[in-house]
């Protein structure tokens, strides 16, 4: 439960929502709400403290980035929507403008040693590389969400669709946190079995399943204006493993090293415990999962190439 986490841009849906879920979870003993709608941030720790009689942890408040000074994990929250006729790529320049800032005054905080930095704004992927890259700090200390909000979702789904208790269902979606993500329909698991040994178990409502989670997103988005709990519960997980040290292997989004995926940033199963990435850990993957994960690589690499940076071309070596 030690260790103190600030959330820049607390005052909005996921931020708050992240801090509701860390706060049930007693993940930590302190949460710091960042936001430029400072008003909204300290209404949002004051509701928070009203309930910490129930849980006892956190201590809960609102502050500027001074407030963010010592912190073990700085995730950020804080992004921007698309405005109308607003092309995809005008909105992903705006974001990176926006993080770029944060990051700046990030850097002018002093955080505790080996303080992890958790990316959820999206393009979560593209953030990533950006910080990783631009930050100065070692390429572990940066982690994104990525697709471990996929992965909840689609094993929820899982069990929805096949009648099964979500939390023994194993399953992966890889890659782009966005439309190239891929499932791993071959590591799918219930109780440890090969998921296709269940009588109910059917091709067609898993692959609905996994069309259901890559759309989620947006589907919150039409129906209440964006997703936040799950969000939040997604990134306790992550938190969790960096502050309790419990190198979880969980598919959060990193700088990928040269090689296959040519150096963009983007989620495969990985090690997560007190300062960040430990290590990828080596999954097999069919010949379609592959193709896919190279896919997302080259979607992300074109996205970072239309903001001006440089991802590392596609090698033809290397095994993962």
């Amino acid at each position: 439960m030690k260790g103190k986490v600030a959330v820049v841009g607390g005052a909005g849906r996921v931020g708050s929502n992240a801090a509701y879920a860390l706060q049930l979870g007693r993940t930590c003993e302190e949460i710091v709400l960042v936001d430029v709608a400072a008003e909204a941030a300290r209404g949002e720790a004051l509701d928070l403290t009203h309930g910490r009689a129930a849980v006892g942890h956190p201590r809960v408040r609102a502050g500027g980035y001074d407030a963010v000074e010592g912190s073990d994990v700085v995730m950020v929250t804080a992004g921007l929507r698309r405005r109308p006729e607003e092309s995809r790529l005008q909105l992903v320049e705006r974001n990176a403008a926006l993080f770029r800032e944060i990051l700046a005054s990030v850097a002018e905080v002093q955080l505790a040693p080996d303080a992890v930095l958790l990316v959820v704004a999206n393009p979560v992927d593209v953030l990533v590389y950006l910080a990783a890259t631009g930050l100065g700090w070692p390429a572990r200390r940066v982690v994104g969400l990525g697709t471990m909000l996929d992965t909840l979702r689609f094993r929820s789904l899982l069990g929805e669709v096949l009648g099964l208790d979500p939390s023994r269902v194993d399953a992966l979606v890889l890659g782009e946190h966005g439309d190239s993500m891929v499932p791993i329909f071959s590591a799918l698991r219930y109780d440890g079995r090969p998921m296709p040994s269940l009588s109910q178990y059917s091709e067609k409502a898993v692959r609905d399943a996994f069309e259901s989670t890559r759309t989620a997103g947006a589907e919150c988005i039409r129906l209440k204006g964006g997703a936040g709990y799950a969000v939040g519960l997604a990134i306790r997980e992550v938190v969790s493993s960096v502050l309790q040290d419990e190198g979880a292997v969980l598919p959060v989004s990193t700088l990928q090293p040269p090689g296959e995926f040519g150096g963009v940033a983007f989620s495969l199963p990985t090690r997560v415990a007190r300062s960040g990435a430990q290590e990828l850990v080596h999954t097999e993957l069919s010949e379609e999962e592959q193709a896919g994960l190279l896919r997302s690589a080259e979607v992300l690499r074109s996205t970072i190439a239309d903001l001006g940076g440089e991802a590392t071309p596609t090698s033809k070596g290397g095994e993962r």
